[in-house]
């Protein structure tokens, strides 16, 4: 079950995270503001959104994917604090900076990180879902 569930996980990522967020959003979701914070949990709530229609399909659809209710939402809830957090780009560039990985920060790196941090949370949530 833990494979099924972290593709439906991934793919509801990929979507939120590609095809879903809009300009203002992947422009703004780090800024000091108020309109940063707007944009950075709008963010974050897609995901819980895509993430949970992907989990939502996948109970419908997959045999092997069975899930408890409040198990879901507390994955839900992790993706999105999760997500929120590492958007707002301070914890990548910490991690980058406190390991020495400053030069490849400055060369593109971060996204890297960005989108390595964000599968981690994924697999956490797909090995709670299907423990």
């Amino acid at each position: 079950m833990f494979a099924s569930l972290f593709v439906l996980l991934y793919l509801g990522h990929l979507l939120a995270d590609y095809p879903l967020q809009t300009d203002h959003q992947a422009a703004h979701k780090a800024d000091h503001s108020a309109a940063g914070w707007a944009a950075n949990l709008t963010h974050a709530a897609t995901h819980v959104a895509t993430c949970a229609a992907a989990l939502a399909l996948g109970a419908l659809f997959l045999d092997d994917v069975a899930l408890s209710m409040p198990v879901a939402v507390a994955a839900l809830v992790w993706i999105g604090a999760t997500h929120a957090v590492i958007d707002r780009r301070w914890p990548v560039a910490w991690w980058m900076n406190h390991t020495g990985q400053a030069s490849w920060a400055q060369h593109g790196g971060a996204a890297h990180v960005d989108q390595t941090a964000h599968i981690l949370a994924l697999v956490l949530a797909a090995l709670a879902l299907s423990a």
